[in-house]
């Protein structure tokens, strides 16, 4: 391994931004590849302009790259196989293809024995009253692809309703591309997360589990450690992060989103978490990291994917991260509350989009409640 790596990303928003920003003062150049002129990373690191199809933007992206990552899982993956053909590409294309298609992540989840939420295929409208008797109401229809950030699904209270959630995931044309997958709904109290990694050497590690808040399908607030986590659903999130990385041949940071659906009832030796599904990247949910852990998910992705040792993903203490959707909040006014960190991603103001983040920390749980009120009024 040369002293100065180059990473070829696939992706220029800002999760490219935070892995260029982690990798420089390990000495580790990143180039992303982005459409966008004006993309996130392209600010702080070498940008490639072209598409993710464009068979000489893909060579320019890999010219003297070490190894190929990818920061946003819908990247084509016909273009990460022909990058395969030159570099390593991690994590794994089959981990690339199995998150893109809802169908293909549940079939992995049963295949390797862990929990999800009652489900069948739907390829069809004629499909759905069969599905809707077996899985039950209420349920959510979701596409097989494409989805993100609450997009990509809708729920059915009643069969009547099968018709019109159709419908409304339809093309002009009323089919939905690549099929549909519903999903029983499922009770839950709260939403887990747990961001493992895994090298090329097999070293692994797993980060505290994370408590997070929605809100319109976009995560607002992601709080670490979550509190009152049983030992069990510990296990149980980082067996199934673990063998998921083995069955994948994974390189790299996974995150795996779990529905708890008995937060708070006491230790028991049963874990109650079911899995709703994977990010085969950095994610969202680990971006307190930065502050409030000892090393980085950015960090650790760069050392994982370039077959260096990786570092503890112990937490400092406690966290929160609070997205910041839409518009930034005022900058004198996070940095006046005290263990708070601002992340601006150098993205124009738009409704729904995520602009930036605050992190927050503290050294015990009831700091940070307090810190956290403290931000809420003075940012609004």
């Amino acid at each position: 391994m040369p002293s100065d790596p180059l990473v070829a990303i696939l992706g220029g928003g800002q999760l490219g931004r935070m892995l260029a920003l982690a990798g420089a003062p390990l000495g580790v150049r990143c180039r992303v590849l982005d459409p966008l002129r004006a993309c996130s990373a392209g600010q702080v690191t070498e940008h490639v302009v072209g598409g993710y199809t464009d068979p000489q933007a893909l060579a320019r992206l890999a010219d003297g790259a070490d190894v190929v990552t990818y920061e946003w899982e819908n990247v084509p993956v016909d273009s990460a196989r022909a990058l395969e053909g030159r570099l390593p590409v991690h994590p794994s294309c089959a981990a690339l293809e199995t998150a893109q298609d809802r169908l293909h992540e549940r079939e992995l989840f049963e295949r390797l024995g862990i929990a999800t939420p009652e489900w069948r295929a739907v390829d069809r409208p004629a499909d759905l009253p069969s599905a809707i008797e077996a899985v039950g109401t209420p349920a959510l229809l979701k596409a097989r692809r494409g989805g993100y950030d609450g997009k990509g699904q809708v729920p059915i209270e009643s069969p009547g309703d099968a018709e019109r959630a159709w419908a409304a995931l339809a093309n002009d044309e009323g089919d939905v591309p690549g099929g549909a997958v519903l999903d029983a709904f499922v009770a839950f109290e709260r939403e887990l997360s747990v961001l493992g990694v895994r090298s090329t050497a097999g070293e692994t590690g797993f980060y505290p589990l994370v408590q997070n808040t929605h809100r319109g399908g976009i995560l607002r607030l992601s709080r670490a450690p979550a509190r009152g986590v049983r030992d069990a659903d510990v296990r149980t999130a980082c067996d199934a992060a673990a063998a998921i990385m083995d069955e994948l041949d994974y390189a790299g940071v996974l995150a795996v989103e779990f529905f708890d659906t008995g937060a708070g009832a006491g230790a028991g030796s049963s874990s109650r978490l079911i899995a709703n599904e994977i990010a085969p990247r950095v994610h969202n949910s680990g971006h307190w990291t930065i502050e409030g852990a000892v090393t980085s998910q950015f960090e650790n992705h760069l050392r994982a994917i370039l077959g260096l040792p990786l570092g503890s993903c112990a937490a400092r203490g406690h966290s929160a991260m609070v997205n910041a959707i839409g518009d930034l909040p005022r900058r004198a006014g996070v940095l006046a509350v005290p263990g708070a960190a601002m992340h601006v991603y150098g993205k124009d103001p738009r409704p729904g989009r995520k602009v930036g983040h605050v992190t927050i920390t503290a050294s015990e749980a009831d700091e940070l409640d307090a810190l956290l009120e403290r931000y809420t009024r003075v940012v609004g």
